[in-house]
């Protein structure tokens, strides 16, 4: 689609918003907004405050990009509103966002379709307290094992995430993920080679880009993500052919089991017998200078300008 004749359009780029990634979000729509400028494009980046509405009726876009992370951005609120005015956007519609966003759901999803994902428990904060933090953590040791990643059910970029290898560590993880929301993922954590691959879809059906493998030395937590220097990424991942064939699959088919429309990013681990485990999606992938989106764009020998202009027209056809 890159090869199309070039046309005016607005883009109305939606980042920031109250959550705990806002500023990956400002980071990620100053980014897009700059690639999408030096193609011709009309760009406004717009906050997710209590003149949003006004402002977007005012500058009637062509398109609009959420690039808000977590919460409202990817649970399907942002995108319900953008069906209501009537704008079309980039990303998945609102029904989908909620499947993939809840963790726990998704996880459900995938598991009923035949794909691996780890053993796992979805626990309230309420729970904990109606019948006790000690007993209701034997009970997920005994039953999911050492290790475990400790994670909060909704958002991203490691918020909250603590990686557990003894018992006594389970409390304070838990207090860390608690921090984020109300309800908390517990489950196994595999060992592997820790891979995201990320898809598009630009109307001809979904397609996995060159997956993009993840050296951390220590966790891969929110500074190891945003901070330049704390990871290596080698792009394309260091797989053999059985390998990459194996998460491109997954990553292409969680975007269509879910229904996921545009754009995706899966997080997996392909272990040592070559099983490639799901861990989370995204349905708003960061765009930052470090984001694995845009890396796994570039590995495709693809320019930035071309994918994301092909995304907004996409989404302008509906």
């Amino acid at each position: 689609m890159s090869d199309q004749p070039r046309t005016e359009l607005t883009v109305a780029i939606l980042a920031g918003g109250l959550s705990h990634e806002r500023d990956v979000s400002l980071r990620s729509g100053r980014r897009v907004a700059g690639v999408l400028r030096d193609q011709g494009v009309t760009v406004r980046v717009l906050d997710v405050d209590a003149s949003l509405v006004a402002q977007l009726q005012e500058m009637a876009p062509d398109v609009v990009w959420p690039l808000v992370h977590g919460s409202s951005g990817e649970d399907g609120s942002l995108q319900d509103l953008l069906t209501l005015l009537g704008l079309p956007f980039v990303g998945s519609e609102p029904s989908a966002c909620r499947l993939a966003s809840h963790k726990p759901v998704a996880k459900a999803l995938l598991r009923q379709a035949g794909l691996p994902t780890p053993d796992h428990a979805a626990l309230p904060q309420s729970l904990f307290r109606e019948v006790g933090a000690r007993t209701l953590l034997g009970a997920v040791e005994r039953k999911i094992g050492l290790p475990l990643a400790v994670k909060p059910a909704s958002g991203g970029s490691a918020l909250g995430v603590t990686v557990v290898e003894r018992s006594e560590d389970l409390p304070e993880a838990m207090v860390a993920c608690f921090a984020y929301g109300d309800e908390a993922l517990l489950e196994h954590a595999v060992r592997g080679t820790e891979v995201a691959v990320s898809v598009v879809d630009l109307g001809d059906g979904p397609r996995a880009l060159p997956a993009v493998e993840i050296v951390t030395e220590g966790p891969y937590d929110y500074d190891a993500r945003y901070n330049p220097g704390r990871s290596e990424y080698f792009v394309p991942a260091r797989l053999d052919e059985a390998g990459t064939r194996t998460v491109g699959e997954l990553a292409v088919a969680v975007h269509r089991t879910l229904g996921l429309r545009h754009l995706s990013r899966t997080d997996m681990i392909l272990d040592a017998d070559g099983v490639a485990w799901f861990l989370d999606v995204n349905v708003s992938p960061g765009m930052t200078e470090t984001s694995l989106f845009p890396q796994a764009v570039q590995a495709d020998h693809a320019s930035l300008g071309d994918l994301y202009l092909d995304l907004v027209r996409v989404a302008q056809q509906g």
